[in-house]
C-alpha cells in the first residue's frame, strides 16, 4: 500500500486521488479527440471534462458521506474524536511508541509489524476537525454520486454548445470506465475498497494499520491492527481488469454496430452495474446499505428500469451515427 505517490509544493499527494485525476484527463483526451474525429468541437468535449471532474467529485463525496456508513465517524469528528469508529485502543497504540516495547508485548509477531513509523501513524491522537467530510482529496468517492451529479450538469453545458448530447452520452460511455480502471489502481495504492478475505494465490495482502487490518482487528480476525492484514480478495483489481474489458466490448464489438445514439451509454450503464453488484458481494469496506445490499447496488438496481425504457425509447427512433 502507497497512500501517497508524491509531493508537491511540501504536500503530500494521496495515490488514490492522483490516479482518480489522471483518469479523468485520460479520459478527457480520449473524449476530444473523438470529438475531432466526429467534426465536432474538441473544446467542448475539453470543458465537459473539467465540469464533470469538478461536480463528479462533489457528488461523489455526498453521497459517500451521507450513504456509504461513515456519517457519523464525520458528525464525532467535530464533536468529539474519541468516537471515532477506526480509533485504535490506547494499550495498542502504547505498545508502539519504542519497537523494544512492541518487542516486548508480541514477540515474534513484531517482525510483522514492518515500519515503525508506519505503524505509529496509527496511533496519532485524533484530532477535532470539522471539516473532514469536505476533504476528498483524502479518499472516499462514491462513483454513483458523481454520476447522478454530474449528469444533469453535463446535459445542461451540452445543450448550451449545441453538442450533440446522445453522441456525447456514447463517448463517455467509452472513457468513463478507462477512468474508472484507474481509480481502482489508487484504491490499491490507497488501500481502500478492500474484500473479503481469501485464501489463495490471488489473496492480496495490506499493510499494518491499513483499512482491512483495522476491520479484522475489530471483527476478531487478527489479534490487532498492528499486523499485516489477511490476505484478501483484491476487489480492487477486479473492478479495474472489469472496467477495461468494458470499455473493449463498447468500443470494439457495440460502438460501430450501434442502432441508436445513446446504446453505447446505455450499455455501459446495465453493464457496469451488472459488474458493481457482484463485485460488492466481494467486498468488506463499510459501503451503507439496506437490507443486506450496498447503497451502489440499489443504485444499480434503480438503475437498470430507466436505461431499459430509454433503450425502447431511443430504439424506435432514426438510427445511429458513429
Amino acid at each position: 500500500m502507497q497512500s501517497r505517490l508524491f509531493d508537491l509544493f511540501g504536500t503530500a499527494v494521496p495515490s488514490y486521488f492522483a490516479l482518480l485525476v489522471t483518469g479523468f484527463l485520460l479520459a478527457t483526451a480520449l473524449g476530444a479527440l473523438w470529438a475531432r474525429r466526429i467534426g465536432q468541437n474538441p473544446d467542448t468535449i475539453v470543458d465537459l471534462g473539467l465540469a464533470m471532474l469538478v461536480w463528479g467529485v462533489v457528488g461523489a463525496r455526498l453521497l459517500h458521506v451521507l450513504a456509504d456508513g461513515f456519517f457519523w465517524d464525520y458528525v464525532h469528528l467535530c464533536t468529539d474524536p474519541a468516537q471515532v469508529s477506526w480509533k485504535i485502543s490506547e494499550a495498542e497504540c502504547a505498545a508502539v511508541s519504542e519497537p523494544d516495547a512492541l518487542s516486548a508485548l508480541f514477540g515474534e509477531q513484531a517482525q510483522a509489524l514492518g515500519r515503525w513509523d508506519e505503524v505509529a501513524d496509527t496511533c496519532r491522537p485524533v484530532a477535532r476537525d470539522c471539516w473532514a467530510w469536505a476533504r476528498f482529496w483524502a479518499g472516499g468517492l462514491t462513483f454513483y454520486g458523481g454520476l447522478l451529479l454530474a449528469l444533469p450538469l453535463g446535459y445542461r453545458l451540452l445543450v448550451r454548445e449545441h453538442f450533440p448530447v446522445r453522441r456525447a452520452l456514447d463517448m463517455g460511455g467509452l472513457v468513463i470506465p478507462v477512468g474508472l480502471a484507474f481509480g481502482r489502481m489508487g484504491c490499491v495504492l490507497g488501500g481502500c475498497c478492500f474484500g473479503r478475505p481469501l485464501a489463495g494465490a490471488l489473496g492480496l495482502s495490506f499493510p499494518p494499520g491499513s483499512p482491512a487490518s483495522l476491520l479484522q482487528a475489530a471483527t476478531g480476525l487478527l489479534p490487532h491492527a498492528h499486523v499485516r492484514s489477511l490476505p484478501v480478495h483484491p476487489t480492487q483489481l477486479y473492478e479495474a481488469y472489469g472496467s477495461l474489458a468494458l470499455a473493449f466490448y463498447l468500443y470494439f464489438r457495440l460502438h460501430g454496430r450501434k442502432r441508436y445514439d445513446g446504446q453505447v451509454f446505455l450499455a455501459f450503464l446495465g453493464g457496469y452495474a451488472a459488474l458493481r453488484f457482484a463485485l460488492e458481494f466481494a467486498r468488506a469496506d463499510d459501503r451503507g446499505g439496506l437490507w443486506a445490499l450496498s447503497t451502489s447496488q440499489w443504485i444499480g438496481l434503480l438503475l437498470a428500469p430507466v436505461a431499459v425504457a430509454l433503450h425502447r425509447a431511443w430504439s424506435a427512433e432514426r438510427p445511429a451515427r458513429a
